[in-house]
């Protein structure tokens, strides 16, 4: 349940009913917005009576909220989740575009390409150095070497380095190395990590599983804030179907879903939701108009030799045009590009 305080309510009145939830055996989830400060009583609340948290002195309302997710609802935190990261926002007006090969595979090449992709307006650097291949003879990351290479780029470049971890073994070494932990479609469910990034402050990009409903994936991302971690992204990056004209078909329709149910930044990844490069620009195009509050594209200096996903990864021109693309929707949509130093440069982006 929640408990929304009077406007006027004082430190002292609200400490009081953070102890009489806890006295009740629930966990308290504090969230002082513009308007109210909302205390979530969290746990097995179906037999308290909302009577006994009202009576207090500045409660103004006690809801009981619906939905499973309960921290990630818009009940509980009816405004936008914005966080910073390097410079910009994430979740508000801005756009973030994170952008990188899917896996990192040389020092020059991840150098090169993060160079490329923030000349073309990336805010963000993404790689994979602990790959979850379907094959276990394929190419697995280069582990901390590429942890390693992707922080010269961060240094050269000042791109916060985004990275998937695969186990909560891994947690330690990224926490050293990464700015944004990024959890694949097949760990999504992997509830023992979850709540392992949920004890970081570390920022997540949580993408939705092959088959998971927006449901299931919401339940997942409550994992990690049930820890306390509250800075985390949606990752809309396409769904298992019928279909076999793509790798995946991007669920268009989550974006505004998950807008409408979550207050937490929804990213979409039109690389893995369409699995070709031809694709990916009319779906990152699509995503922005749709609502979504960011990209993360496979870009890669040379796909046709990528150790993986080459066939859907952009080339760097073809990413600066798609870039330029998004750029000009998002002013339609009243929203910004957002860049790692904080700073828009509407001419480069080729804007009105």
């Amino acid at each position: 349940m929640m408990i929304i305080m009077k406007v006027d309510a004082t430190p002292q009145q609200v400490e009081h009913v953070i102890e009489r939830v806890k006295e009740s055996g629930l966990a308290v989830h504090l969230s002082q917005g513009i308007e109210a400060t909302i205390i979530g009583a969290i746990g097995e609340t179906h037999n308290l009576a909302t009577e006994q948290f009202e009576v207090l002195d500045g409660v103004d309302i006690v809801k009981r909220i619906t939905q499973p997710f309960k921290l990630a609802s818009r009940q509980f935190h009816p405004e936008n989740s914005i966080f910073p990261l390097a410079g910009f926002n994430v979740g508000g007006d801005e756009i973030a575009i994170i952008a990188g090969p899917c896996s990192v595979e040389s020092r020059s090449q991840i150098i090169e390409t993060a160079i490329a992709v923030k000349e073309a307006g990336a805010c963000a650097l993404r790689g994979g150095v602990f790959k979850p291949r379907s094959s276990p003879y394929a190419f697995q990351g280069l582990g901390e070497d590429g942890l390693e290479y992707l922080s010269e780029a961060r240094a050269q470049t000042g791109l916060p380095i985004v990275a998937e971890i695969m186990s909560q073994t891994q947690l330690e070494l990224m926490v050293r190395y990464v700015d944004v932990m990024q959890v694949g479609a097949r760990n999504m469910q992997n509830y023992n990590l979850l709540r392992a990034l949920g004890e970081t402050r570390t920022p997540v990009l949580l993408k939705r599983g092959l088959s998971a409903t927006i449901e299931e994936l919401l339940m997942s991302a409550e994992y990690i804030l049930s820890g306390g971690n509250k800075q985390v992204m949606l990752c809309e990056r396409g769904i298992r179907t019928y279909e076999t004209s793509t790798r995946n078909t991007t669920d268009i329709n989550a974006i505004p879903v998950l807008k409408n149910l979550t207050h937490l930044p929804v990213i979409l990844d039109p690389s893995h939701s369409t699995g070709q490069a031809d694709y990916v620009a009319a779906i990152a195009r699509a995503a922005i108009a749709a609502g979504a509050d960011g990209l993360i594209v496979e870009v890669h200096p040379d796909p046709a030799h990528a150790v993986s996903d080459g066939k859907q990864s952009l080339k760097p021109e073809k990413f600066a045009a798609m870039v330029k693309q998004v750029g000009q929707i998002a002013q339609i949509m009243g929203r910004k590009l957002a860049s790692a130093d904080g700073s828009q440069s509407p001419s480069k982006l080729g804007w009105i």
